[in-house]
């Protein structure tokens, strides 16, 4: 397969085109950044190659990529989707900070069956955050609180992470028979926010920024007499890559949206 990387000269994007050059059954034909616009990617990366990084989505097109993979903003993830759903290239996204109506808006332009290009659109590429998921989801309806913790770099632009919104979705759907957890009963917030978000079905979610961290998320469960804590750490982010081979691999043949890598894994 033919693949494109926008935003290659981010963090994830750089990771993400050293780790198509390794693949022996994926061609790195394309990487997208303007800020780096011009630039040889192989003294970017310290690998060779001779392609140069390029402004705009047109590169794509040029050189017939088969898959785009966009790690970037919100806004510039949403003009890729549009981009790649009007020219029948597939795309798979890791960019997080959508809310409902983008997921409705992408929907609508990867409708399947209606054009050539299909998309996966995940939270987290990470093996181990995906099951964290799948795991959180089966405890849900068994204990009486839930809380969210989920720790990032100082970079991160979205709070809650996307992953750890997800994460509490699911749990929410999950113990919907149930209902939702026990209220928070504190009365004196010394600081406001100390007790942080309110999700679905009352669980809280706290977010944590430093330096030093990549992405990492924690669920702790409580009933009277026992305590579940389920976590996960990305330490590199060479922990999405697996699952981001896998989405480029796969979608050419999952028709229309795809939410998650969860149904690739089949779990």
């Amino acid at each position: 397969m033919r693949v494109g990387v926008v935003g290659a000269g981010g963090k994830m994007g750089l990771e993400v085109c050293r780790a198509v050059l390794a693949q022996a059954d994926l061609e790195l034909v394309a990487a997208i950044d303007p800020r780096l616009a011009g630039q040889p990617l192989g003294d970017v990366l310290d690998v060779e190659t001779a392609l140069v990084v390029v402004a705009d989505l047109d590169e794509a097109r040029r050189t017939g990529a088969d898959v785009l993979v966009d790690f970037t903003r919100r806004d510039v993830a949403l003009s890729t989707l549009e981009f790649c759903a009007l020219s029948g290239c597939h795309a798979v996204v890791g960019t997080t900070g959508f809310d409902d109506a983008d997921r409705i808006r992408v929907g609508e332009w990867f409708v399947a069956g209606r054009g050539a290009a299909n998309c996966i659109l995940a939270a987290n590429f990470a093996i181990g955050a995906v099951l964290l998921m799948r795991f959180a989801e089966l405890a849900a309806p068994w204990f009486d609180g839930a809380e969210i913790i989920e720790l990032h770099h100082e970079a991160k632009l979205d709070a809650p992470s996307g992953t750890a919104m997800h994460t509490a979705e699911r749990m929410a759907a999950a113990r919907a028979e149930a209902g939702d957890y026990l209220a928070d009963r504190t009365e004196n917030r010394v600081l406001e926010g100390a007790r942080g978000g309110e999700g679905p079905a009352g669980i809280r979610l706290h977010s944590v920024r430093l330096p030093g961290l990549v992405a990492h998320e924690e669920v702790l469960f409580g009933s009277p007499g026992q305590a579940l804590t389920l976590r996960h750490d990305s330490f590199h982010r060479s922990s999405f890559m697996d699952g981001v081979l896998l989405a480029v691999r796969s979608v050419a043949v999952r028709p229309g949206l795809t939410l998650g890598i969860e149904s690739l894994l089949g779990i």
